[in-house]
């Protein structure tokens, strides 16, 4: 897929999520079939830029390209001297935040709360557009503010003429929270206006729903996120069943677990090993979940106080499994958290 002047693997994007899709996360959804991630969120208040949080979040050594940088914030200078200065340390796109409903962001007048304020978006986005010209700068968004308020198609029309390469388009509105169904008609009345990508985001949790979703939405691309924590390897699934209409096998235990290996091991040399032990445990816990056993696990594994004794945890429970039965499959279709042996 060409993508704002990059040759992307396909039309598959990561959704940027908060003390989530941190360097190592990115990383492992490229592996397993994922086109473009986009950063965690990264401030635009200059005074945090030295901060240990930031510094780690604007860090992309050896990840692969193209490297996508996502921007909060409210004030246009502010996001402008913000996409300077990551453009100044790799990124090579800028996305906007405009879709985050988090409270802590909104409660400041970013991410989704901008859309109450189609002024402030024009403002902000060409600020940025202006401040990096040879860099293509995206947005995220949601559907609008609440259901009586949905002006995705008027925050298009001010991105477009702002300069902005591409849109994402969340769909759900700023006061459904993460409540209730995504709902993909706005998204299609955006693309049908659209001259600029439409990338789809928005409950996408199997290769089936994704393609229904370019169906209905005649998006150019997907976006998931929630869905592809602690099995990255969806991106790899759903990009087989678009090319051919058929399934991969289920990921086995095996793979889970040296999938997961591989990815503690990278958490705990990108954070260190104080906050790389802390940071592992929900990426553990996600993996795990829906595999016999698993709710036990991470109780005790919750309770350990050391990586040494989080490894071998780990390791113990994989090997547990494989030693009952050397076929057992994960279980996506379990979103209870119930254990069930595939």
């Amino acid at each position: 897929m060409d993508f704002v002047g990059f040759q992307l693997r396909n039309n598959l994007f990561v959704a940027p999520m908060a003390g989530v899709t941190d360097r190592p996360f990115r990383q492992l959804c490229k592996k397993l079939g994922a086109g473009l991630a986009v950063s965690e969120m990264v401030t635009s208040n200059s005074l945090l830029y030295g901060s240990a949080k930031t510094l780690r979040r604007a860090n992309h050594q050896g990840e692969v390209e193209p490297i996508s940088v996502q921007i909060a914030g409210a004030d246009p200078k502010m996001m402008a001297e913000a996409a300077r200065h990551n453009v100044d340390n790799g990124a090579q796109i800028i996305d906007i935040n405009m879709g985050c409903p988090a409270k802590k962001v909104c409660n400041v007048q970013a991410g989704s709360a901008l859309l109450k304020d189609e002024p402030l978006v024009a403002r902000i986005l060409e600020a940025v557009v202006q401040a990096v010209p040879e860099t293509p700068v995206t947005l995220k968004i949601r559907t609008g503010w609440d259901k009586n308020n949905r002006n995705a198609l008027a925050i298009l029309k001010i991105a477009e003429n702002a300069g902005i390469r591409a849109l994402a388009i969340h769909g759900r509105t700023r006061c459904q929270q993460y409540t209730g169904e995504a709902e993909y008609e706005t998204i299609a009345a955006v693309k049908a206006a659209a001259s600029i990508p439409i990338i789809a985001n928005g409950d996408i949790n199997s290769p089936e729903k994704a393609k229904a979703v370019l169906d209905a939405s005649g998006a150019d691309g997907i976006m998931i996120g929630r869905a592809a924590q602690g099995r990255p390897w969806l991106f790899r699934e759903i990009e087989h069943y678009l090319k051919t209409g058929t399934h991969l096998p289920a990921a086995r235990v095996t793979e889970i677990h040296a999938i997961l290996q591989e990815h503690l091991e990278d958490l705990y040399e990108f954070y260190g090993l104080e906050t790389g032990f802390r940071v592992a445990r929900k990426h553990i816990a996600w993996y795990t979940k829906g595999l016999v056993g698993s709710a036990a696990f991470r109780h005790h594994m919750n309770q350990l106080p050391s990586i040494e004794l989080q490894r071998q945890a780990v390791n113990d429970f994989f090997f547990g499994l494989a030693q009952q039965n050397e076929h057992l499959q994960y279980n996506d279709s379990n979103n209870s958290g119930e254990e069930l042996a595939a």
